[in-house]
């Protein structure tokens, strides 16, 4: 089938490549019984894609129950899933069917798979392994015939190294894995997304839907979107229910992104998990050249004073040029150079001789003035199209649009 006909029937937005391919595994792996292990942050949609493969699988007839894992409490997990024996545990007044009994025959799609406890972990590896599993209380082996779905949104492999998932369960689950992409690399999506959520909800209200200008549609582009689609719909739904105007600026929109998102942007440092950053090759490039100005400017100054003084000072003056000179020279064999050849001539000169050799143009050392010198010049070299001077920058045609629109380049 399609993938366009399948977005259609679960009412999917979105053209992106890394969601088209997503669909299309879960429609090829349907009408298998291959567990699948479903991928992705918090908010993007995981929950869609069990269902695609119950419906195109010969189980849609079956059952299907959605279990969120982290919503139950560890003591009772295993009763939910399994079911347990009358007596098997305070206020267990009764025998009762766990999750695997009722699904029998059809699927369980159990989401943030990663949250069950190691105990749970070892019955579910036994289900997958073998169809079996034992009520809680009961020395009675049942079998079942489900299919599994998993989905999580936590690294498996990192929770495997922390002893916090079991590794056979994670290769069984993971049969065949299923990645949603975040939206922030869904570029072409949101403004899509936003335009439906807002659509639905001038519906819902019934009130004239809201229209973005140019510039909202590009903030909406540069922002992260740490909560994803689940995010989105909650800011449409803000504006639209809040704002009176129904085209909205990017000055109103602006009120309703939270500003605590860290920056997709090139990093001046790496961070890798809880190691000490380290400073990039530029900042310490600034840093040796900033601490070579002043000290030359020290110098200039020593040096008038010392000629002025005259007598004595003046050999003083040249032994110091000549330990500085030898400072420099393992720095830059420019500096060394020019330093030599000046203090070559410190004992003929007079003061009046001596000119101040003040930089009259100073270059900015700030970061933020430098990115937007070169953006301007990116965008001048390829007459203001934003994607090819984005690959000139090697960034992101996203990250531009954001740096675009905060140093207000437009």
């Amino acid at each position: 089938m399609e993938v366009q006909k399948v977005k259609q029937r679960f009412g999917i937005i979105g053209n992106g490549f890394g969601l088209n391919r997503a669909i299309d595994i879960a429609v090829q792996v349907a009408p298998t019984d291959l567990s699948v292990l479903i991928t992705g942050e918090s908010g993007v949609g995981k929950e869609v894609f069990p269902q695609i493969i119950h419906q195109f699988s010969s189980r849609k007839h079956g059952s299907y129950i959605a279990v969120n894992c982290g919503a139950i409490p560890e003591g009772t997990i295993d009763s939910e899933l399994f079911g347990h024996e009358k007596g098997s545990f305070t206020g267990a007044s009764d025998s009762r069917k766990g999750y695997f009994e009722f699904a029998s025959g059809g699927t369980i799609f159990l989401d943030e798979v990663a949250d069950l406890p190691l105990s749970t972990q070892a019955r579910l590896l036994r289900v997958l392994e073998t169809g079996e599993y034992i009520r809680v209380g009961s020395s009675k082996v049942q079998k079942t015939n489900v299919r599994v779905i998993a989905a999580t949104n936590i690294n498996v492999e990192r929770a495997i190294q922390q002893g916090k998932f079991r590794e056979d369960l994670y290769y069984r689950l993971n049969t065949v894995p299923i990645f949603i992409p975040p939206l922030r690399d869904r570029l072409e999506d949101i403004n899509l997304l936003f335009r439906k959520f807002a659509i639905d909800f001038a519906d819902k209200y019934r009130m004239p839907s809201i229209i973005l200008d140019d510039d909202a549609q590009a903030l909406l582009m540069g922002y992260e979107w740490p909560g994803n689609i689940r995010q989105l719909k909650n800011i449409a739904e803000q504006v639209s229910v809040i704002e009176t105007t129904r085209n909205l600026s990017s000055d109103t929109l602006r009120k309703y992104l939270p500003s605590n998102t860290r920056s997709k942007l090139p990093a001046i440092y790496n961070v890798h998990d809880d190691q000490k950053s380290f400073a990039s090759d530029r900042e310490i490039l600034y840093k040796i050249l900033f601490d070579i100005k002043n000290d030359m400017n020290d110098l200039k100054k020593l040096v008038v004073d010392m000629l002025q003084k005259g007598g004595d000072h003046i050999n003083v003056l040249e032994d110091n040029a000549q330990i500085i000179q030898k400072l420099y020279s393992d720095i830059s064999p420019v500096v060394s150079t020019s330093a030599q050849s000046k203090s070559m001539d410190i004992k003929h000169a007079s003061p009046e001789h001596i000119q101040d050799t003040e930089e009259v143009f100073e270059e900015s050392l700030s970061l933020a003035d430098n990115e937007t010198e070169m953006i301007k010049k990116a965008l001048e070299k390829h007459g203001g199209k934003r994607k090819y001077a984005a690959n000139e920058l090697g960034i992101s045609e996203r990250t531009l649009y954001r740096k675009i629109n905060e140093y207000n380049l437009e």
